[in-house]
């Protein structure tokens, strides 16, 4: 076996800022610890809450490194104590709690799924962090079933292109939105049965009239603010509406009369602080569930864009400019 390095380039962010804070510095290589395995990183997915942590609003949790990134793809180089899962020289994708931006990551072994037959390291990076976040807040929170209405905002997102293609994997009708006529488009390749481009159309009206006034029976939501209130007026009776981040604010005056007179349910979640025991539990439903879809090639992850780990800025900046369809990734 290969000697393993003591030192690694990780992206520091050097204070709270925009994306020129993000710097390449040289680390020590992570030791893995009790269940945990040392991923030598080929691709990193690029997500919201990095470019959040980046900015000062939303610290890693107790114990996680300071550097960011959440999702990764690489193969395993070294085992912990007691961690039986996987071999060195696996090929493997991770939820991690950070660190991904880095030659080097840990991932707890429950957290990491083999690498679907025919996928590049790149598309593998950008798994984990959308797909966990999808199948748990969309089918397992929401409920979503075969014949019903999904509402998905950000339907172009790295989220957004995900809940599109397992929802319609799994027999459900989807209408989303977008920010331009590009951005639908796209959408509608994927299988959203109506994007609707939010900036021109009312989604309540559009949602509303594509259901023949019924509503959406899940809304998944990354906006909050004033669209809390329009989600509740979107939702179909019973309907259930998932909240998973807040673009905008987490703060909203709502009339609360729509959710008892409709019996919604409005749940939410983060999965970043979530215990190592619920995260394993998310990813063995989806090696279950999805992993199959995804070895099928039924669904893909979108790959937007490319930036080698140095450029990490250059992500961060493309994602801020909200130009994107689909993930950025960055390669190791």
């Amino acid at each position: 076996m290969t000697e393993l390095p003591t030192r690694m380039t990780a992206i520091a962010i050097r204070a709270p800022g925009g994306p020129e804070v993000l710097v390449p510095e040289e680390r020590p290589v992570p030791v893995p610890g009790a269940g945990e395995i040392l991923v030598k990183v080929a691709a990193a997915g690029v997500n919201r809450p990095d470019v959040m942590q980046r900015q000062g609003l939303y610290p890693p949790p107790k114990g996680a490194p300071d550097i960011p990134g959440l999702e990764i793809a690489g193969e395993v180089a070294a085992l912990g104590p007691g961690a039986r899962r996987w071999q060195v020289g696996d090929r493997v994708s991770a939820l991690v709690v950070g660190g991904g931006y880095a030659q080097f990551c840990l991932a707890h072994e429950t957290h990491a799924l083999a690498l679907p037959d025919g996928f590049s390291m790149v598309e593998a990076g950008a798994i984990p962090e959308t797909f966990f976040t999808v199948w748990h807040n969309v089918f397992e929170r929401g409920g979503l079933r075969a014949g019903e209405t999904l509402l998905v905002h950000g339907g172009s997102s790295g989220i957004g292109t995900t809940a599109i293609q397992l929802a319609k994997a799994f027999g459900a009708r989807v209408i989303t939105t977008a920010g331009s006529p590009e951005k639908c488009d796209a959408c509608r390749k994927l299988g959203a049965d109506l994007a609707v481009n939010y900036k021109q159309e009312d989604f309540v009206a559009a949602t509303k009239a594509a259901t023949d006034g019924r509503g959406a029976e899940v809304v998944l939501d990354m906006v909050g603010g004033d669209y809390i209130e329009r989600n509740y007026e979107a939702a179909a009776v019973e309907g259930r509406v998932v909240q998973i981040a807040f673009q905008t604010s987490p703060r909203a005056n709502v009339d609360f009369r729509r959710l008892m007179l409709k019996r919604l349910h409005h749940t939410g979640s983060t999965l970043r602080a979530r215990s190592v025991p619920d995260k394993a539990a998310i990813a063995r439903a989806v090696e279950d569930k999805v992993l199959p879809l995804l070895a099928a090639g039924r669904v893909r992850p979108v790959i937007d864009s490319t930036f080698p780990l140095a450029k990490a800025a250059d992500a961060h900046a493309r994602m801020e400019a909200s130009v994107h369809i689909g993930k950025i990734v960055l390669i190791v």
